[in-house]
């Protein structure tokens, strides 16, 4: 039965994998390689009547193709080629300052939509896929150099803007965001980013890690950092850093922690079952997306946003590899909720309680289901990304250590220590017998006057 499952598991993975590695494919200009921001879940990719990408959508996007060539979903020379367009097109034609990029860009000219801010943290997200994508294929020289550079041209000191912590953005039109970076949720990746930083005239110093809270809550009988905000907060950093078996100088394992904020996050939801009784310990997951009434940025505990019984399933599709029981929540989604399943995997929500199913997929939550999932079932991206030699030293530059007990290691020794006191013991008992036969003799000698 264990067998049976863990085949149908498999079989499940790899087609939600699949589908949503199809959003990137085809809700993309394969001229510039930008993503849209979101898409109509039959398919639909209209680039003229709506053109807005996300440049954290197009970092998803660049991940997804490393996953994509492993898997077979595309060929590897169509997933070289497509990240060597998307790479070029950031290079040459993507609107920036001080190598940060706006959120929301047109994604057939690269120039700014709406009055969106330059984003730290997307601009963070996109250099992740780049980063991810360039190890992947490293030997294509053209796609190295221009992941090094991409890197090398983001100015961290000037996000910071005179201050320890970095802002969230900066627009043209009022200057610097007056928020910033300074209590903890997906933060992480900008620091470690731009402490690892390969240019020393935009490098942060190592002390900025020391720039954000790291608030604690307790919900029931978890307790664990968390800021008031919704469940991706503890999933973006880690779709790429491998934070397990690792603490930094606060004595925080991150990984475990969104362990903790996961499991929090179940017994939070099956605490509103009075109110939303689509909550139940088999179905569950509440994170920022779309809803009835627009997009919500909502979830808990605390809770927060305008909560309506809706199921978001990048909530348990980002924390798989933190629960494994949320494979099992998205499984039952798809069986109980089959509107839920459309062509890029899962809506981005659903409401059991209304009937309501959303018309659009976001490439953001898809993003960091495919690759969490990737992470779960063989540690993909988590691998390739930690290739990268800046990253895992700004990882050890702020404090990081690792938790891992080399067991192996003293049971060889221990083997070892046995071996060596058994031989010893037959070496010794081996000399007294000898000892021992000298002795008789000596005493037939005697006996004999010889």
């Amino acid at each position: 039965l264990f067998l049976i499952k863990m085949k149908e598991q498999d079989k499940f993975l790899n087609d939600m994998q699949k589908a949503a590695f199809l959003y990137f494919w085809e809700q993309t200009n394969t001229t510039t390689g930008q993503v849209k921001d979101r898409g109509w879940t039959n398919g639909t990719n209209d680039v003229n009547n709506n053109p807005v990408a996300s440049i954290a959508a197009t970092g998803y996007s660049l991940a997804s193709l490393a996953i994509a060539a492993e898997r077979g979903y595309v060929s590897r020379v169509e997933a070289e080629k497509r990240v060597l367009v998307t790479l070029r097109f950031i290079k040459n034609n993507l609107e920036n300052v001080h190598g940060f990029y706006y959120h929301f860009v047109n994604m057939n000219t690269g120039k700014r939509e709406w009055t969106s801010e330059l984003s730290s943290i997307d601009t963070a997200i996109m250099l992740c896929g780049v980063l991810t994508a360039k190890q992947y294929f490293i030997a294509n020289s053209e796609i190295k150099q221009l992941s090094d550079d991409l890197y090398k041209n983001v100015d961290w000191k000037w996000m910071q803007n005179g201050q320890e912590s970095l802002s969230m953005g900066w627009n043209p039109e009022t200057g610097f965001l007056a928020a910033r970076w300074n209590s903890y949720c997906e933060l992480m990746m900008l620091y470690l980013l731009g402490v690892g930083s390969p240019n020393p005239a935009f490098k942060l110093s190592p002390t900025t890690w020391n720039a954000f809270t790291r608030p604690t809550i307790t919900f029931q009988n978890f307790t664990y950092v968390n800021t008031n905000a919704p469940l991706f907060t503890h999933q973006y950093s880690h779709a790429f850093f491998d934070f397990r078996d690792r603490k930094d100088k606060y004595k925080i394992n991150y990984f475990d922690n969104s362990v903790t904020a996961t499991k929090a996050h179940k017994a939070f939801c099956i605490s509103l079952q009075a109110r939303f009784p689509s909550y139940t310990d088999q179905m569950w997951g509440i994170s920022a997306s779309d809803s009835e009434s627009g997009y919500q940025a909502w979830g808990g505990p605390p809770e927060m946003g305008r909560l309506d019984g809706s199921i978001v399933p990048c909530a348990c599709g980002g924390s798989v590899v933190f629960d494994e029981e949320c494979v099992d929540v998205l499984i039952k989604a798809k069986e109980q909720y089959p509107q839920s399943y459309s062509k890029y995997s899962f809506r981005d929500a659903f409401n059991p309680l209304t009937g309501w199913y959303d018309d659009e997929s976001l490439g953001i939550d898809l993003g960091i289901t495919l690759l969490q999932t990737e992470n779960y079932r063989t540690g993909f991206v988590w691998k390739w990304f930690m290739k990268n030699p800046e990253v895992v030293k700004a990882m050890k530059e702020v404090g990081f250590v690792s938790t891992q007990s080399n067991w192996w290691v003293w049971l060889l020794v221990a083997i070892a220590a046995c071996l060596l006191a058994v031989g010893g013991y037959f070496v010794v008992r081996q000399m007294k017998k000898k000892q021992q036969g000298y002795g008789e003799i000596e005493e037939l000698r005697k006996d004999a006057n010889i």
